[in-house]
């Protein structure tokens, strides 16, 4: 079941003690909560993941959907005549071997993809694409924005769930009242109970992956995979 937005801004009404809405106006509170979103996309990428068969274009290079942000993984191709996985390779090596690869003939069917997180929305595929060629891409998305209710509105008026899954409710909670409480840091104890909160949002983010890791799917009779890393 999703997490409504408006759920987790009634807590962080309830928790400021402004249940009219004046110091903190809920625009003001969904700007922040769109910012948390956005900060957990950016240090958790797997928070916001889409799995999509997604249509190449003509060439080695490639680009992520619009709604891509950090290309995760291509996993295989996925045509009606073709479904072999697809591996990532060191293009150093290619250009080394095969500098023109670039220029040679299309076809439906990749075998390689090279990625370099430094230019996150482009991707490379050996051989050339056509227009025949489909993957299935895993990237991450960017979140979807909780619209803003007016001048004057109230919690009850806020529509839309969170981009992020059930999960980060609670982490989102805190982003909102880190930023809330960073507005008001001038009063006495606040700018304390502002740092509280990102510090509760930024270890809740570490304690989360290694959890995942702990938990995740791994080989446990091959003694050359390495184990996941111990909280």
């Amino acid at each position: 079941m999703a997490v409504t937005a408006q759920s987790v801004l009634q807590r962080v009404v309830d928790i400021l003690q402004d249940s009219t809405s004046v110091r903190w106006p809920v625009d003001e509170l969904i700007r922040y909560l769109n910012d948390g979103q956005r900060e957990v996309a950016l240090y958790r990428p797997d928070a916001l993941v889409k799995n999509a068969n997604v249509t190449l274009v003509t060439g080695s290079k490639q680009s992520l959907p619009s709604d891509g942000s950090k290309l995760i993984e291509i996993i295989r191709n996925n045509t009606a005549t073709s479904k072999k996985s697809v591996r990532l390779v060191n293009r150093e090596i290619l250009d080394a071997q095969t500098p023109g690869w670039h220029e040679i003939a299309g076809q439906a069917e990749v075998l390689h993809y090279m990625y370099d997180p430094r230019d996150p929305l482009v991707f490379y595929v050996y051989p050339p694409a056509t227009t025949s060629a489909k993957v299935d891409l895993t990237y991450s998305v960017y979140p979807t924005d909780i619209s803003a209710v007016g001048d004057g509105g109230q919690v009850a008026s806020v529509s839309g769930n969170l981009s992020v899954p059930d999960i980060y409710a609670n982490v989102i909670q805190d982003y909102v009242l880190y930023r809330s409480y960073m507005k008001d840091s001038e009063y006495a104890g606040n700018a304390q109970r502002a740092q509280a909160h990102y510090a509760a949002f930024a270890n809740a983010l570490g304690l989360e992956i290694q959890a995942t890791l702990q938990v995740g799917p791994r080989s446990v009779s091959n003694p050359n995979v390495t184990s996941a890393a111990a909280p």
